[in-house]
């Protein structure tokens, strides 16, 4: 496996994307603010795969592909629980064609039981999730091919069939496959994904708290690299991304305030932000994003995707003018 061009531009210096949540009444808006998120010089516009709370992903990527030109589209990440393999490929690979070569594949094994329920989907073990995944991961590049391909595997079954037309990006568009778990997820990053997605926050007894800094995200790229040196692949191969949760930004202590107790006053429009506690969060001054992604880039992190609220435009403008600017990779 050759190191993606995208994953490439990682020599360039550090890329940050925006991961929008939309909730009930976000959808109107959705053009507007990933224009916005283009204009400001973000790499991704990310839109996340919960179809029964927010609007279907692939259904917004498609149409932000239509009113952008530049910024990559996709979602952190995609159940692979809730579509075929090989129907994700199609939808994929005419986004990619639509946006002339601009998707990121992102997969993942999902995590909302009631979702799954509600689509019908069984909720079955960790395990079993994985084993599915790892089945993807073979599917979808195979029918992305020059030549029909046929799979036939515990959880899916396809072909012989080729998707026509094939996704324009070469060799084809990057693959990354979202969380941080130590022995299946990071092992199949090694082996399938040009990128992962990492971050320091977990379940615990309370939901969702931070379990660490920059010291655990650390630690997850040296077993990814460990990963990497069992089976002889260049770590440089993969990209390292971080996720955040959520973020908030205002221009000073009393405007962050303000901001999270009329946060706090709604439900949020994300699965993830409404199990979590304010520890999973990053709030605070442009000063204080700097320290923090400062520290994550020391430690090997090169690309950073924040879920923000599609309305929050002065996080988007502090993050862009004031952050961004004054984060830079290690040497």
């Amino acid at each position: 496996m050759a190191r993606h061009p995208w994953v490439a531009e990682a020599d360039d210096g550090l890329r940050w994307g925006i991961q929008l949540v939309l909730g009930d009444e976000g959808l109107p808006r959705l053009l507007d603010a990933g224009s916005q998120v283009e204009a400001l010089g973000f790499d991704g516009c990310y839109i996340f795969d919960h179809p029964s709370i927010q609007a279907d992903p692939w259904i917004c990527i498609a149409a932000l592909a239509g009113v952008t030109e530049r910024v990559r589209l996709g979602s952190i990440v995609n159940c692979v629980g809730y579509r075929h393999p090989a129907y994700l490929a199609r939808l994929a690979a005419d986004v990619d064609t639509i946006s002339r070569g601009r998707l990121l594949l992102g997969l993942g094994i999902g995590w909302l039981k009631p979702e799954f329920e509600a689509l019908g989907v069984n909720f079955d073990p960790p395990a079993e999730r994985f084993a599915a995944l790892e089945e993807a991961l073979e599917i979808i590049p195979g029918v992305w091919g020059p030549e029909k391909f046929a799979y036939v595997g515990r959880y899916y079954q396809i072909g012989p069939v080729r998707m026509t037309p094939p996704p324009v990006q070469q060799p084809r568009p990057p693959l990354l496959i979202g969380g941080s778990g130590e022995k299946k997820t990071l092992r199949l990053v090694a082996r399938y994904a040009d990128a992962c997605n990492v971050n320091d926050v977990g379940n615990t007894d309370n939901g969702l708290e931070r379990l660490g800094g920059p010291e655990l995200i650390g630690h997850k790229f040296d077993v990814l690299r460990g990963y990497c040196d069992d089976i002889g692949r260049p770590y440089d191969e993969i990209l390292r991304t971080h996720f955040t949760l959520r973020l908030v930004i205002g221009p000073d202590d009393r405007a962050v305030a303000a901001k999270m107790a009329a946060i706090d006053s709604r439900p949020s429009g994300s699965p993830g932000t409404r199990r979590a506690q304010p520890s999973a969060f990053m709030t605070g001054t442009p000063e204080r994003m700097v320290a923090y992604y400062q520290s994550l880039a020391d430690v090997g992190a090169q690309y950073f995707i924040m879920q923000v609220d599609s309305s929050d435009t002065e996080t988007l403008e502090l993050l862009a003018n004031e952050v961004v600017p004054n984060v830079s990779m290690r040497s």
